[in-house]
């Protein structure tokens, strides 16, 4: 293995699964270092015992032959063989007849003998079958060079181990012919034809006929027929751009370095439009000189509109057709034309292109060619599953090759002029070089037009796809193909795929999960999970992190218009319903001490939580799938829909306060608010108020007073004490950000009464904070402090973290304010863990106080390393009422520690 590797690393995986297979010793792994010694003092027998080893190389990776190759008798063999080619091609018979005789020289009998395993099998088989063809081309050269006799012999040893092998035999009658044998000529073509016909069913091929019809003419000259070469590549396109990775990954398969054979199966698979026949054609026609005997190009239809795809028989006659097999001569029995595909491949240096292939099964029965032939297919589904395969998964171009490739279409001129819609038009197209290619023509159809222009078009998503088609090209009718070929199909698991790609198209997500489409569809969770993987195969959706799915833009507005208006409704409801409950749930058990949000009741199922701990990693999972649900419901004309995604938003407020979204909390409160006004819900509205308000709050708008001032009303029109306690403190801690301190700390006291008449002791805790933060403003500490304890008794009471974080700060506040500033200290390190991870607004202000405390104390390294944290969280935030407290303590504190240094 590693001789045949030389110069090249070969992990100890390799040489396991060279020398043991799939079933390997639990020894293996000694033994390989054990045959390593061996070898090392075999070849190195004067290798003193700590001198690095000169000729076997250990590496990161495995081990390395360090040896020129022209010293090892395999690559010696097969690089003379390649030179006897090269001079056959220049006419110069006598030096490839030299050449030939070279290479055969260092054979010694069979290769790897005594040698065990499937590389040593694997390298014999391809060693052999070069030595074949290698006997074959001397025979060919002493016929052309009329010394036919001289071949004779080794011709009739080749046809008693390789009777099947029409090669040979083809040799052996234009030979009896050069020596004017023509009788026993006649004779060998007789027995040749009666072999294949009782052995394989199949008549004699092309060169056999043609050695037949020289004998029969009565030429005198022993000609040796040329072999038809196909050439039969389609052009390699001007307009193609990137794909360097992929480029070089498949010529390494299919043009290995040294003498190595070519990989016999090479896949390239991906959506529809992504460039696959594109990317092909390129690499073949970068390697076509690896495959000396020449290129077949067969289209087979399967990814083509409304285009029958190819029969297994009409593949094989179209490639043998391509290397000269008459008509007459294709058997009308797949079985047959398979014998005689494999027949006709021995010795030869093929590389098939099977483009546009529908599956593997259309495939399978043309990949198994002889060691030397390569078999190159382009398919939207995966093949993987084929023997020998290695498949190369396309993705859509990048940004970068996107804008190059209209650059290519339409002119850089034109793509210079305006690049930022340039590269919105490339993310339009999702980086598919087929709608690139079909926006490039439109372009160039109407020079009138900045690309902007076609950008806007596309834009509207309702018919972008509509805007896609140029000519005979469509983005829908591509992505119709690979669809309509899982609807049409007899298999249970393909129509399943299709009909759950048609239920997705009605979600505006970034991604789902397994549990999200059992929702959708209705159906048990490991029927979707199948489903869900299949459509990954067929490449119309994409895997994400293990049981996340999502589709490109492009794949899912077609597939939204699969499912007919009247029918959308039910599959929504369940989606979007699953959604809110789940969020609901999360939002609870994430927090169970908070005052959550009136919701909606919703008819829905979702999922449910064991602990805080996974529903908070839940919901920081799905917030943007959340979010989008929420946004896509509330737009929806069906009411129910819209109510259920006004609850989605509705639990997503804690959540977002957490993680100080200060735009996604104006963003949804203001779209809650619409949505509430709409479906004229009051509750909704309420809730929406306090939603916005928060958010107003956290960005130092004052308009959030106004915002609170609604949720109050409303609450009192409502009736409801509960939420207008929840107005009077969120209303309290508001009125403390614009420094009215009597107002909050009446409205404070407000809440704690109802509160206690309610029976909410969350509500009264969170009087108590505010109040108590009101005192301190108002420099009542004493009082503070009173209130920040049976508030932080209550709270470990509940076993309310978040709240004893909140209790914590605040008294290590009112602590600096007494002048207890080694008590604060030690209070506010101890929370600030836990604020860390409660929330983003409780570890800013525990850094800033304790900032504040350790400059007072005179530690001004502290107070900076402190403070400086606290601007690292605020710009995080986004935060700037912090972000200023925080840059004031930090710059404070460096003052003191310069004054200090001087």
């Amino acid at each position: 293995m590693l001789a045949t590797r030389s110069g090249r690393v070969v992990t100890l995986a390799q040489l396991i699964e060279g020398l043991w297979g799939d079933s390997p010793p639990p020894s293996a792994a000694q033994s390989v270092y054990t045959y390593i010694a061996g070898l090392r003092r075999a070849l190195e027998p004067h290798r003193k015992r700590r001198d690095p080893p000169g000729i076997v190389a250990r590496t990161a990776g495995g081990y390395r032959l360090d040896l020129d190759p022209r010293r090892i008798d395999a690559h010696a063999f097969a690089e003379r063989v390649d030179a006897a080619g090269q001079a056959k091609k220049a006419d110069d018979v006598e030096q490839a007849l030299h050449d030939l005789d070279e290479a055969l020289k260092l054979w010694r009998g069979r290769p790897l003998s005594g040698v065990p395993g499937p590389f040593a099998d694997g390298e014999c088989a391809r060693l052999e079958e070069l030595r074949l063809t290698a006997v074959e081309a001397r025979t060919e050269a002493l016929v052309r060079l009329g010394r036919p006799e001289e071949g004779l012999a080794e011709l009739h040893d080749l046809i008693r181990g390789h009777p099947l092998r029409e090669r040979p035999r083809e040799l052996l009658v234009l030979a009896l012919h050069g020596c004017g044998r023509q009788a026993e000529a006649l004779m060998a073509f007789d027995e040749a034809r009666r072999v294949l016909a009782n052995e394989l069913g199949v008549d004699p091929g092309e060169g056999l006929r043609l050695a037949h019809r020289v004998v029969l003419s009565g030429s005198g000259g022993p000609a040796v027929p040329d072999p038809v070469i196909p050439r039969q590549l389609p052009r390699d396109l001007i307009a193609f751009v990137g794909r360097a990775r992929e480029t070089v990954s498949l010529k390494a398969l299919l043009d290995p370095w040294g003498d190595a054979p070519p990989h016999p199966f090479v896949g390239i698979c991906g959506p529809p439009g992504v460039g696959k026949s594109a990317l092909a054609v390129r690499v073949a026609h970068a390697v076509r000189e690896r495959f000396s005997d020449g290129q077949l190009y067969v289209n087979l239809r399967g990814g083509t509109p409304n285009v029958p795809r190819l029969s297994s028989h009409e593949i094989f006659s179209r490639l043998l057709r391509g290397i000269g097999t008459p008509d007459d001569a294709v058997p009308s029995d797949e079985d047959e034309a398979a014998a005689l595909w494999r027949s006709k491949l021995q010795g030869r240096r093929l590389l098939v292109l099977l483009d546009n292939a529908a599956d593997l099964g259309q495939v399978r029965p043309f990949v198994s060619a002889p060691l030397g032939t390569a078999v190159l297919v382009t398919s939207r589904e995966s093949l993987m599953a084929g023997d020998d395969c290695a498949q190369l998964s396309l993705a859509p171009l990048s940004d970068a090759e996107a804008t190059a490739m209209l650059s290519k279409l339409v002119g850089a001129d034109r793509v210079s002029a305006d690049l930022d819609q340039t590269a919105r038009l490339a993310r339009l197209c999702d980086g598919f070089p087929l709608a690139l290619r079909i926006a490039g023509a439109r372009l160039a159809d109407r020079p009138d037009w900045t690309v902007g222009a076609l950008t806007a078009r596309l834009s509207d998503e309702r018919r972008r796809l509509s805007e896609l088609e140029a000519g005979e090209l469509a983005v829908r009718s591509s992505l119709e193909a690979s669809w309509g070929a899982l609807n049409t199909s007899t298999r249970e698991a393909d129509g399943a795929a299709a009909r759950l790609l048609a239920l997705l198209g009605l979600l505006h997500l970034p991604d789902v999960t397994v549990e999200a489409a059992a929702a959708l569809s209705g159906l048990p969770a490991s029927d979707v999970e199948r489903a869900l993987d299949r459509l990954c195969d067929a490449h119309l959706l994409e895997a994400g992190e293990p049981g996340r799915y999502h589709s490109h833009d492009l794949v899912r507005l077609f597939a939204g218009d699969l499912i007919p208006a009247a029918e959308r409704i039910p599959p929504l409801k369940r989606a979007i319903g699953y959604y809110a409950e789940s969020a609901r749930a999360a939002a609870t058990t994430s927090d169970p001490h908070r005052v959550h949000c009136l919701y909606p009741e919703l008819d829905a199922r979702g999922r449910r939580f064991d602990g805080a701990e996974e529903a908070r990693e839940w919901l920081g999972r799905e917030e943007a799938t959340l979010l989008a649900a929420a946004l896509q419901a509330m737009a929806d004309p069906d009411d129910d829909i819209a109510r259920a995604g006004a609850a989605i938003g509705l639990a997503l407020w804690w959540y977002q306060q957490r993680a100080f979204r200060v735009h996604g909390l104006i963003s949804l409160g203001e779209r809650l608010l619409a949505t509430g006004e709409r479906l004229q819900d009051p509750v909704i509205r309420m809730e929406a108020h306090a939603h916005l308000a928060t958010g107003l709050y956290f960005k130092g708008d004052p308009l959030a007073l106004d915002h609170h001032e609604w949720h109050l009303r409303l609450a009192r029109q409502l009736g409801d004490r509960f939420n207008e306690q929840r107005a009077h403190g969120n209303l309290a801690s508001t009125l403390l950000k614009w420094e009215r301190f009597s107002d909050a700390l009446g409205h404070a006291l407000a809440q704690r009464a109802i509160a206690r008449e309610a029976g909410s002791e969350v509500g009264e805790r969170y009087a108590l904070l505010v109040a108590a933060r009101a005192h301190i403003h108002l420099e009542r500490f004493e009082d503070a402090a009173v209130l920040l304890e049976e508030g932080a008794a209550m709270a470990a009471r509940a076993g309310d973290v978040h709240g004893q974080a909140e209790f914590a700060v605040s008294r290590g506040r009112a602590l600096i304010e007494l002048g207890e500033l080694e008590t604060a200290v030690t209070v506010l390190t101890e929370v600030l863990q836990t604020a860390r991870v409660v929330a983003k607004t409780t570890e800013m202000g525990c850094l800033v106080y304790l900032a504040r405390a350790h400059r007072l104390l005179g530690r001004t390294a502290e107070a900076v390393r402190c403070g400086s944290e606290a601007i690292v969280v605020a710009e995080q935030a986004g935060s700037d009422y912090w972000l200023e407290r925080a840059i004031k303590e930090r710059d404070v504190a460096a003052r003191s520690q310069s004054s200090i240094r001087a």
